[in-house]
């Protein structure tokens, strides 16, 4: 049997190109504003693979789905494959670049999170690569004066070169060359550089990359319109964004309307509203696209789970099947201090000169998740168990007292300890240094999943700890354990009297049939008349 596929070799997607590309493949992160925007630098490029039914033509449309709010542009400089590399060297790779053009790398952030990287569905939807459109012969172009613009509805919003690059254009190409042969017609996305943002229905996003003082690709026009398409929730996941997700698609917190400190979103969180402002030109967003509440702890939760001690809540977690909840080796450095609250995670990475050099100066992932924890917020600190240097000092514990975080819990050492415990803010660590942070280790992302004394952490995870130690519980079970807590808390002062009255342990601790039948009448004569 023949089947025959036919391949309209004039589609007019592609009229910008030599043809159907076979392979499209984008870079995660590689110019210098893009990556100070996003507070972190790759020290190596990443990539994704992007389907060609995702190209389109200049003076299209591209929808944003039903139930969505978050489709970015990133205007990037596109490269087209001439002839086949594979293995080739630095020196030798601008030479297998045919043409240059402009390129529109749209994704939605809604599915970001649900791609884990991939961007298969957040940025593999018709029309969500743009190409063109005219090409730019590569023969004769210095790779470093190609310049890559961006306007949205007639205002320039990016403006870049690709001798800001990260990773400069010729490594993209010998890098994947390393990898798999790069044939002619493939095409590589390059990046966008700061000033990615958010487009809206009805929003018009140009993009153009010239060489200064040369020839141009012309402007690649997209309208951007409404769906009426949504997802159905029976064949995969569905839209979820966040704040993080927010900020990062308009570029900053400001950009996306979000208050810099997170008091407003917090406050109206706990409302269970979705006023959280936003620009004006997305003010048709559904109000079900309110900020993700996941791991907030309402007033009755935390009251439980502050008159329960931890060595209870831990004793109910390990009955269902939850041991792996502790995390090891750190103590208060307050007497008797209690925290209670949602987790912000911050993670070290072992000192590297060079590393530390690019991450440890400045506003660093240390400084910016102290400046952002939340009223109720515990900062948990993965740093590798190594208590040979400080993780935090007195001026960023006064940062989280003064933002009303519920404590901090790092399975590293405190810079000056006595005073921060004058500040008054519950630290549990695992004991004194004065050495300054660079000593062991370098400040690299917050707001990730981390590993602290032994325990798996995610951010919205809830923290308990008082002197017997400090623990994690997983927020779908926090009602549970703490009620089961409290139950047995109950049982256990009521056998401690029996054993104060001086009858032996043996059958009452635990309660034998006897002792839970004397214990359980007990209980409903307490509860008065009618108890069941």
């Amino acid at each position: 049997m023949t089947v025959d596929i036919a391949v309209d070799a004039a589609d007019p997607r592609f009229a910008a190109l030599p043809g159907r590309p076979g392979k499209i493949i984008a870079i995660h992160l590689s110019y210098a504003s893009r990556a100070d925007q996003r507070g972190r630098r790759p020290a190596a490029p990443s990539y994704f693979f992007k389907p060609s039914s995702s190209v389109a033509a200049s003076g299209s449309t591209i929808e944003r789905p039903a139930g969505t709010e978050l489709l970015a542009f990133e205007g990037e400089i596109a490269l087209v494959i001439g002839t086949p590399a594979r293995r080739v060297a630095l020196a030798d790779a601008w030479s297998h670049v045919a043409a240059v053009t402009a390129a529109n790398d749209f994704g939605l952030y809604d599915l970001r999170a649900n791609d884990k990287g991939s961007n298969v569905r957040s940025k593999g939807g018709d029309g969500y690569t743009p190409i063109g459109p005219g090409l730019i012969d590569a023969r004769h172009v210095d790779p470093d004066s190609l310049r890559v613009r961006t306007w949205l509805n007639g205002r320039l919003v990016q403006d870049d070169s690709a001798a800001g690059m990260i990773f400069p254009l010729a490594q993209l190409v010998a890098d994947l060359s390393q990898h798999f042969t790069l044939e002619s017609g493939d095409v590589i996305l390059t990046g966008t550089p700061a000033g990615s943002s958010v487009a809206v229905p009805g929003d018009v996003v140009e993009v153009e990359v010239s060489v200064d003082g040369g020839p141009s690709s012309g402007r690649l026009l997209t309208t951007v319109v409404q769906g009426e398409a949504g997802f159905d929730e029976a064949l995969g996941s569905l839209p979820a964004v966040d704040d993080l997700q927010r900020a990062e698609a308009w570029g900053s917190r400001e950009a996306a309307g979000l208050p810099a400190d997170g008091d407003a979103a917090r406050s109206l969180s706990e409302r269970g509203t979705s006023e959280t402002k936003r620009p004006d030109h997305t003010n048709d967003v559904s109000s079900r696209f309110a900020r993700s509440t996941t791991g907030d702890i309402s007033p009755e939760l935390r009251a439980k789970l502050e008159a329960a001690p931890t060595a209870g809540l831990s004793a109910q977690l390990r009955k269902l099947g939850h041991h792996s909840c502790f995390i090891d080796g750190v103590s208060a450095n307050l007497e008797g201090a209690k925290i209670v609250g949602t987790a912000k995670t911050l993670r070290f990475v072992p000192f590297r000169e060079d590393l530390f050099a690019t991450h440890g100066g400045g506003y660093n992932a240390q400084k910016r998740a102290f400046d952002a924890v939340a009223e109720g917020e515990v900062i948990v600190i993965e740093a590798r168990g190594d208590d040979s240097t400080g993780t935090l000092g007195d001026i960023l514990a006064l940062r989280a007292r003064t933002r009303g975080a519920a404590g901090v819990v790092t399975d590293g050492g405190v810079r000056d300890f006595d005073a921060v415990a004058e500040i008054g803010l519950p630290v549990f660590s695992k004991g004194a240094h004065p050495s300054v942070l660079g000593r062991r280790h370098v400040p690299w992302e917050h707001d990730v999943t981390i590993a602290c004394g032994g325990a798996t952490v995610q951010p919205g995870d809830i923290i308990v700890g008082d002197s017997d130690g400090v623990i994690v519980i997983p927020p779908s079970l926090a009602e549970e354990v703490a009620d089961a807590a409290l139950a047995q808390e109950a049982e256990d002062a009521w056998i401690a009297e029996r054993v104060a009255e001086g009858h032996p342990v043996d059958g009452l601790f635990p309660m034998n049939a006897e002792w839970r039948a004397r214990y359980e009448a007990a209980l409903r004569q307490a509860q008065g008349p009618g108890a069941r």
